[in-house]
């Protein structure tokens, strides 16, 4: 996976049930504005709010759509879940799976390794691993990353941590292995590529895919300054779309664009008004 790729939304009805049908509008939507990979399932996707089934329809439903590559997000706290929900997206046609480290209790170093390195061996597609900690208080460690990074079924990686410090040390580890280091914070994306990363999965490429893309192709056509000046113009919108108001945020300003976002599932609430109109404003200045 290279380039830039949304944590696909899931759109919900009014009265919380997956909308298929806007799903596949999505899927439309951000294809059209210059993606090039799909993430379903993974934070911002609200994946943490759907049973394992709706989560395994709309990758299903997704890959079906899509004729970008799919990335899609399997992990759980538990082994035996992630190694179901990994089979599952294989079978749906996904082509790489994204597994957030597992979370709840704690794990070492070593356990990690082991939970990875297992799943890696056992999975049909390949193996994205995916570190969050401001969701699961659980940072892969450089250490962790330099090890699995030379496992035949392990592609890559998403760091979501907006550790440059770190960032840099995960490249320089891996930098002679087939392995793709994608950022996760939309804020630092230029200054990730140009420390060497292969691309984001950001979630201002959900509300502005086009400005994510414009940054990107500025880095591949050598313009460092213009992917920096790019980023600084959507900096403020990327944190209201994400620290700032979350998803529900998140799905505001994509409708005050026109997308297909849907509403965000409970125990998610819509934004204020006064949060609404901040967002508005925002997608307006782009």
């Amino acid at each position: 996976m290279q380039g830039i790729g949304p944590p696909l939304v899931t759109p919900f009805t009014a009265d919380g049930a997956v909308d298929e049908s806007a799903l596949r509008d999505l899927v439309g939507w951000v294809e059209a504005r210059g993606v090039d990979f799909l993430v379903p399932c993974g934070s911002n996707s609200e994946a943490e709010l759907m049973t394992a089934d709706e989560r395994a329809r709309v990758v299903e439903v997704v890959a079906d759509e899509a004729s970008v590559p799919v990335l899609a997000g399997t992990g759980s706290p538990g082994f035996e879940e992630t190694r179901r929900a990994t089979a599952d997206a294989a079978d749906a046609g996904a082509d790489a799976a994204l597994v957030v480290t597992p979370f709840y209790y704690s794990h070492d170093d070593a356990t990690l390794e082991a939970y990875y390195r297992d799943l890696a061996d056992e999975a049909e597609i390949p193996i994205y691993l995916y570190s969050v900690p401001a969701y699961t208080d659980v940072k892969l460690s450089p250490a962790v990353v330099d090890e699995l990074a030379t496992h035949p079924n392990v592609a890559g990686m998403k760091d979501s941590s907006g550790d440059v410090t770190t960032f840099v040390r995960e490249r320089r580890l891996t930098r002679d292995a087939d392995f793709d280091l994608l950022v996760g914070a939309g804020g630092v994306l230029s200054h990730a590529l140009a420390s060497g990363a292969d691309g984001g999965v950001l979630a201002l490429a959900n509300v502005a895919p086009e400005a994510a893309a414009e940054i990107y192709e500025a880095h591949v056509d050598g313009d460092a300054d213009g992917a920096r000046e790019l980023n600084e113009t959507v900096v403020e919108l990327n944190h209201a779309v994400t620290a700032g108001h979350g998803v529900p945020g998140l799905k505001a300003a994509m409708r005050a664009r026109g997308a297909p976002a849907g509403h965000p599932r409970r125990p998610f609430r819509p934004v204020s008004d006064d949060a609404r109109a901040e967002l508005e404003a925002l997608v307006d200045a782009l």
